[in-house]
């Protein structure tokens, strides 16, 4: 860890670092000076006018109670206005607004705006990294996290920064990874208490994962979560010699929290080598899971592994979604999440106990179906030399995009995709400096995918409506639901739509005329409701006219 010492001194340190912001040249909002994000403000549960986290609020639901737009006005939704960052051409961030400032980040740049105007109140800025594997190398961010007078981001390298929420100035920097051995981040942190919890990407270049826990104050480590067992620890049978060291598992996407209960869930990658498993016999734990996790000490209190084994790279990094819902008169406190292996699966969060899985897509094979106890059915097909027809395909039936649960629909919502590859497999060893595949995949000349939106009943995991798109099925756009009545999601073409959340039907869209690679969030400023989302190269929010 590097300590940047006091305040005072932040600016010039900052510059010599990399990070200068600019809020002494463009200004601050008359609400930057009075930002202070509580315990009660994280845990306020639907949000409304803040968005105080990636997901909105703990649960990963995206249900937003807000309803100054709803299903009787949404057609009048029009551009309010547009942010043009400049260092990026895929944003894939969820902004976060406390009242009246939006925080958004572009590769490894943190910008604090205006939520009414989109103006500029600071920008912090850090250079690219250099020397990066597969996703970060993209330089890929998903937004931050706030807490009382800071904010929160991970860079591709594997740093967690603090920076004060209302200079931008640097407070610290702690690297909790090293890219030198293939690690990455392209993550949003969360806030759980008084400790900042961050994950690695780099599954597929051969990294062990880890969950971390920073304290929000100081920037020291408070516990580190190795999702790949050592020598000697439980689960640590599927991987002999040194294997345990290049596992996979990495841990990519925020997790959800549980106050009451007091437990995290955060979900882990596919197991590495991807495709070829001889070199890790068994279950390959924690991979592909959902580990509880106490966030006081660290340490697991269940898991559920969704694709034990994994040779499809079925990351199960897609939000668990806490639900309280009521089955045969008991109310029952749920984890729902549509896996990437096609899977709709329902656990209870307290105890992890399985409770059912459904099929949400129809390209499926690798299983015939999930047992009792919550393991898939194999039907046999593994990736070959010579290549296997596998469905879903690589992508997922689903993937890191959000889905959303309205708890007055009872409905839960997901992008799916019907598509499915040729899987080929052959065995090499781990090489520093390499991705760690076994070896890919390639699509069939002629077929191609499609996205289509559902909306799915938790109670029997049956379709209650869906939504086919018009696109490359190549977009990576989620949902967000409210009050209103309304879905809000980003299309396969480029489009932010709004439909009924209850029956689908298409209610109002604007192109962005950009593909999108994010997911759709809600806020309010003076009583105004807006609805921003992150467009190609831009950060486009929505209100009703004024």
């Amino acid at each position: 860890m590097r300590w940047r010492g006091p305040a005072f001194i932040l600016l010039l340190v900052a510059a010599v670092c990399g990070g200068l912001p600019t809020a002494a040249q463009e200004g601050k909002s008359a609400g930057a000076a009075d930002i202070n994000v509580n315990a009660e403000d994280l845990t306020a549960r639907p949000v409304a006018a803040n968005w105080t986290s990636y997901n909105g609020d703990y649960t990963g639901s995206r249900f937003s109670s807000l309803h100054e737009i709803n299903t009787a006005n949404v057609a009048q939704l029009h551009a309010a206005w547009v942010f043009h960052p400049g260092n990026s051409e895929r944003l894939e961030a969820t902004p976060v607004v406390i009242r009246g400032m939006m925080y958004v980040t572009s590769a490894n740049d943190v910008f604090a705006l205006d939520a009414r105007t989109g103006r500029v109140v600071w920008h912090y800025q850090r250079a690219l990294s250099s020397g990066l594997l597969d996703d970060a190398a993209a330089h890929k961010s998903r937004g931050v996290a706030v807490w009382n007078h800071f904010v929160y981001s991970e860079t591709d390298d594997a740093h967690l920064l603090c920076l004060d929420a209302r200079s931008g100035s640097l407070l610290w920097d702690v690297e909790y990874a090293d890219k030198a051995k293939h690690y990455g981040a392209t993550s949003a942190p969360l806030i759980v208490k008084d400790a900042v919890l961050v994950g690695t990407s780099g599954g597929d270049s051969g990294v062990r994962g880890f969950v971390a826990a920073y304290d929000a104050s100081t920037g020291k480590l408070k516990w580190r979560l190795w999702t790949i067992p050592g020598p000697g620890e439980f689960g640590s049978s599927s991987w002999p010699g040194d294997s345990y060291l290049h596992g996979g598992g990495t841990t990519w996407m925020p997790g959800t929290y549980d106050p009451e209960l007091d437990t995290v869930y955060w979900t882990t990658s596919n197991a590495a080598p991807d495709y070829v498993g001889d070199s890790r016999p068994g279950d390959d734990l924690y991979t592909a899971c959902v580990l509880a996790i106490d966030p006081n000490t660290g340490k697991i209190k269940w898991y559920f592994q969704f694709t034990p084994h994994d040779l499809y790279d079925y990351d199960a990094n897609e939000t668990p979604v806490l639900v309280d819902a009521e089955e045969n008169g008991t109310l029952r406190h749920l984890l729902v999440q549509a896996n990437r292996n096609g899977f709709l699966y329902v656990l209870d969060r307290t105890t992890g106990k399985f409770l059912r899985a459904t099929p949400f897509v129809e390209k499926l094979n690798w299983a015939k179906g999930v047992d009792a106890a919550g393991r898939p059915i194999l039907s046999g097909r593994i990736p070959t030399a010579d290549g296997t027809y596998i469905c879903p395909g690589v992508v997922g039936a689903t993937n890191w995009f959000s889905p959303s649960y309205n708890p007055n629909t009872g409905l839960f919502y997901v992008m799916a995709l019907e598509a499915c590859n040729l899987y080929f497999a052959a065995p090499r060893k781990f090489i520093k400096g390499e991705t760690y595949y076994n070896t890919g995949t390639k699509t069939r000349p002629g077929e191609h995918g499609q996205k289509i939106l559902l909306a799915l009943s938790i109670a029997d995991g049956k379709t209650a409506w869906r939504y086919p798109q018009v696109g490359r099925a190549d977009s990576s756009g989620g949902t967000l639901t409210t009050d209103g009545g309304l879905l809000f999601f980003a299309d396969d073409a480029g489009s932010l739509e709004a439909v009924e959340a209850s029956s689908g039907h298409p209610l109002w869209h604007f192109n962005t005329g950009q593909p999108i690679h994010a997911s759709p969030m809600s806020y309010a400023v003076n009583g105004v409701q807006y609805v921003a989302i992150s467009a190609g190269s831009d950060v486009f929010t929505f209100a009703l006219p004024h």
